[in-house]
């Protein structure tokens, strides 16, 4: 702990202001950050939610020791925890492409919300290092994340074939040119005469260059191949 914040701990309106203002300021940095990069929560989301959360932590603090009504202290900033969720859930999407996005941001609204129970407690110095970590993480840790990312490519291919046994060919193909198989769904499907297709999506995972229009003619050109589309 350090002695520069000792006078943020008390109840004094001073203190509390300070808290406010650095959950503000915490919040505001973080949603900064989303808003360049044009995500769903941006600027005010972010600032809306850690003052949310400070505010709730002085409320308990002073239920229990203004008003002297002893409960649980940590119970109202443990409903901010579990509550956030659906904050978060609505920044995640499914693209057409069967990618998630979102997720940094949801948890960056999570994370607002811890620091802003860190900034209403007068932990000033712990909300200050968390603020500059998430900062660090997502400004300068993500160009690593792009950087391995480039070296692999995940897809997912929608096939129709005629034969049960024809998924036995394609995977063959895709192991003798090391891509992986990551998952595997197949649906079987009447026609009017009783005839079957099969419909299979199957989830890849190969180095950058390997899935390209190659590959697909060459799943094609497979006997008993109907179609083959990336999703």
């Amino acid at each position: 702990m350090l002695k520069c914040f000792d006078f943020a701990r008390n109840m004094g309106f001073f203190a509390i202001t300070v808290r406010l203002v650095f959950a503000v300021l915490c919040g505001g940095l973080i949603g900064m950050e989303r808003e360049y990069k044009r995500r769903p929560a941006g600027f005010r989301t972010h600032i809306l939610i850690c003052l949310g959360a400070a505010v709730t932590t002085l409320t308990a603090q002073y239920l229990y020791l203004e008003l002297k009504l002893y409960t649980d202290v940590a119970r109202l900033g443990a409903q901010v925890v579990a509550g956030i969720g659906f904050m978060g859930a609505g920044t995640i999407i499914v693209t057409n492409r069967q990618r998630v996005k979102g997720l940094t941001t949801a948890a960056g609204l999570w994370t607002s919300a811890i620091i802003g129970l860190v900034c209403g407690a007068g932990y000033l110095e712990c909300a200050i290092f968390a603020t500059a970590m998430v900062l660090a993480a997502e400004i300068f840790l993500i160009k690593l994340e792009y950087r391995f990312a480039k070296k692999k490519k995940d897809v997912n291919i929608y096939l129709e074939y005629r034969n049960a046994n024809t998924i036995e060919c394609v995977m063959k193909v895709l192991r003798e040119r090391n891509i992986r198989i990551d998952g595997l769904e197949i649906t079987k499907v009447g026609g009017e005469n009783g005839e079957l297709s099969y419909h299979a999506v199957m989830a890849l995972t190969a180095s950058a260059g390997q899935l390209d229009e190659e590959i697909a003619k060459e799943l094609t050109s497979i006997d008993q191949i109907i179609t083959v589309e990336e999703l």
